[in-house]
């Protein structure tokens, strides 16, 4: 096997599982390996907070892709947590001393090579360890959104990785059981569409896919838009953070997904899915438009009009459900 290479990606959980596969002998591309385990969606839950604000997520819960690439690869993951960092550090050493990368999920505001100003607690932030150093005893990680690979020390990763509160990763390490195999495309790309599609359109419960964006555009419309605005622009600067900040983010996801759909219009032979793929990165110039309107009425640059926020989150899901659609319509 050769040389771990680090590569630069988009998001942390598919720039991790396209590494492994592609170490592991598949080349695959992130927005296949993102698009593959149908980790697209949205979801409003207000029963978790971060924060004390309610959860807002623009893809599938942490370890979705994970779990998602291994039917589609016939590839076997091994996942393991820990009672205990000392034991969580043993494994890690013993799988690192057999040759293995492994993925690790952890929390950013324990991660020291993080700019300080980036730094929050949202323990689902996914790297790959592929070795350490024998003289200092730093991990040698694979950070995804990192341009170049990045060194931790051993107790820092272990706070990252023991780190307590929502999501707390428990030490949570993953890595290949046997070889990924290259699947029928032809297959695998229209079953991972129509599992996407299901999530988007016909979730029963009314805070996944668009009915969701549909319950937040309503929660916009009924903050006061005078008076003691505090909260009201906290709960929007939220929004802002959970799209632009945490993984992708809203209209990044978005891209990330056309440009599945562009790659597996060839793999697949369905053209279709390319014109498909363009009409989607229109719909993620729309999230942009929203983030950058909300930001402006966070500084003061803008009055604070909720009812115009909600609008446009309104127009979001009525282009995602006629987009997601016309994708049923193409398999």
């Amino acid at each position: 096997m050769s040389a771990f290479q680090h590569r630069h990606a988009s998001h942390c959980e598919s720039g991790v599982m396209s590494a492994i596969v592609r170490h592991y002998g598949l080349p695959l591309s992130e927005p296949m390996a993102f698009g593959l385990a149908s980790a697209l969606s949205f979801a409003w839950l207000p029963f978790i907070k971060l924060g004390g604000l309610p959860l807002v997520a623009y893809r599938m819960p942490p370890r979705a892709i994970v779990r998602g690439l291994q039917k589609p690869l016939g590839l076997r993951m091994r996942t393991e947590t820990f009672r205990t960092p000392a034991r969580g550090a043993a494994r890690l050493d013993a799988l690192l001393d057999e040759g293995k990368v492994v993925g690790l999920q952890t929390s950013v505001f324990w991660l020291p090579y993080f700019p300080q100003d980036l730094r929050f607690h949202f323990n689902a932030h996914n790297v790959l360890a592929y070795g350490r150093d024998p003289a200092s005893g730093d991990y040698l990680l694979s950070d995804p959104v990192f341009e170049e690979p990045v060194r931790c020390a051993a107790a820092d990763l272990a706070r990252a990785r023991f780190a307590r509160g929502v999501l707390a990763p428990r030490g949570l390490l993953y890595y290949p059981a046997g070889q990924p195999q290259e699947p029928d495309w032809g297959t695998v790309i229209p079953a991972a569409i129509r599992k996407t599609v299901r999530v988007m359109l016909r979730t029963p419960l009314p805070i996944v896919g668009t009915r969701a964006m549909e319950r937040v555009a309503a929660a916009i419309e009924r903050l006061p838009a005078s008076g003691d605005t505090r909260q009201g622009l906290l709960f929007i600067g939220h929004l802002v953070r959970m799209q632009e900040e945490i993984g992708t983010g809203g209209g990044g996801f978005r891209f990330m997904y056309a440009a599945f759909l562009q790659e597996a219009a060839g793999l697949a032979q369905r053209p279709a899915l390319a014109e498909l793929g363009d009409r989607l990165v229109d719909i993620g110039d729309g999230w942009r438009e929203f983030a950058l309107a909300a930001a402006r009425m966070i500084r003061g640059r803008d009055a604070f009009a909720p009812s115009a926020l909600g609008a446009l989150l309104r127009r979001q899901a009525a282009d995602e459900r006629a987009f997601f659609q016309a994708l049923e319509r193409a398999l």
